[in-house]
């Protein structure tokens, strides 16, 4: 193996983690622009909602699509084609005047464009050109260092509306989402870890992955996470202001999850590669559930906030290198983009009815109590579908060879 193949693991962490920053942490923010955008433009909180909702959707119905493409031809055209379109998605969210062209900016072009530049597709090259022993380490490393930019940009972009306006902050935002486009260089999987065993097709694997126990359950606790941790994404902001807590409150709250969401996707990582990975996924899915029901019955106040952010941000996305890394370790890496693409479709669903419920039921009882309880509820399902998964690697056994 030459020095450039030795090397390529680390440069595929750095342009991931680098890629991870920007993509997640602009849209880490978008919760930041509810209030002002609604309030100068006339929308309701579910118009806006219903617009980040499906986002989530279209990212998520995208992804099997984009992660067949990035297996099969390389993840370098995906992600320079989805850099392309979110950048489109910011401008055209800057120039909308209706609800209609926001939800066609934030929604549908925002929407595909995160499905060639987030986890499934950057996650599934880390998993290619990573050995077996050092991936879920990896995987861990390369979510860690993209919660960075939750962290980063969050400050910057409360910075941006506060000093200029939503639709300055909005064409800045654009140019900065435009830095993805070179980084796809850096992930175009010149050189790759050859599959081992008997080879699949795409149909075969998508079959053989459906009719497997715990790919049906690990997608169903995925689902619950993605109900949690977009309503609170989008929606805690505004609940904090409706209690008279100010917007910086929400502002550092939402950087507090970003921040301790590095040590919680290093640490999951980390004890990914030397625990079942099963048992770490129930334990954060309950742990969510009792932070949630511990914060709603403490007084709130700005400390409670960050004490709640701390310790949501810790369980926040450290889900997902255990749930990426479960599936390569039981299905292989040959098409780990298109299964996790199938998995993180399930998460993208329950984002979609948490953001969405979030305005609606907000807009029809005043309250977000009811999206609070059913996210606690949840908590508890996702900690125990998890716990049944068998996470021995499948075995497969090559077709037989016609008699002459």
């Amino acid at each position: 193996m030459s020095k450039t193949d030795l090397r390529m693991p680390v440069f595929v962490l750095v342009g991931s983690g680098l890629l991870l920053s920007i993509s997640m942490g602009v849209r880490h923010g978008f919760g930041l622009f509810l209030q002002p955008m609604s309030s100068d433009l006339g929308w309701s909180r579910e118009g806006f909602a219903f617009a980040i909702a499906l986002q989530n959707l279209v990212w998520g119905a995208m992804q099997p699509l984009t992660g067949m493409l990035a297996d099969h031809f390389g993840a370098g055209r995906m992600i320079f084609s989805g850099a392309v379109l979110y950048v489109l998605g910011l401008i055209v969210m800057a120039f909308s005047q209706t609800s209609l062209q926001f939800t066609v900016g934030a929604g549908l072009l925002i929407g595909m464009g995160l499905s060639g530049v987030t986890f499934s597709v950057v996650l599934g090259v880390v998993g290619r050109t990573t050995a077996p022993e050092k991936r879920s380490m990896a995987l861990g490393i390369a979510a860690a260092a993209g919660s960075a930019g939750q962290f980063l940009m969050l400050p910057l972009e409360q910075t941006l509306i506060s000093g200029f306006d939503w639709f300055n902050a909005l064409l800045v935002i654009a140019c900065i989402a435009a830095l993805m486009m070179p980084l796809a260089a850096a992930l175009a999987e010149p050189t790759r870890i050859a599959p081992t065993g008997p080879k699949q097709s795409a149909r075969e694997a998508i079959r053989e992955a459906v009719g497997h126990r715990g790919f049906v359950l690990l997608t169903t606790g995925f689902f619950v996470c993605g109900f949690q941790v977009v309503y609170i994404a989008v929606h805690l902001p505004s609940y904090l202001l409706d209690k008279g807590l100010s917007a910086q409150t929400g502002m550092i709250a939402l950087a507090l999850i970003g921040f301790f969401n590095i040590i919680g996707t290093y640490v999951a990582g980390y004890f990914g590669g030397k625990l079942p990975k099963k048992y770490l996924l129930s334990g954060l899915y309950f742990g969510r559930s009792i932070v949630i029901t511990v914060f709603l019955l403490v007084p709130i106040s700005p400390l409670s906030v960050y004490v709640f952010a701390a310790a949501i941000g810790v369980l926040w996305l450290a889900t997902v290198p255990l749930t990426n890394g479960m599936v390569a370790q039981i299905f292989g890496v040959q098409f780990v983009s298109m299964l996790s693409g199938f998995v993180f479709f399930s998460h993208q669903i329950g984002s979609f009815l948490g953001v969405w419920l979030g305005g609606a039921l907000f807009d029809r009882t005043g309250s977000y109590d009811i999206v609070w309880i059913i996210a606690i509820a949840l908590g508890v399902i996702a900690a125990l579908v998890n716990l049944p998964i068998d996470e021995k690697p499948v075995v497969r056994t090559a077709a037989p060879v016609p008699a002459l």
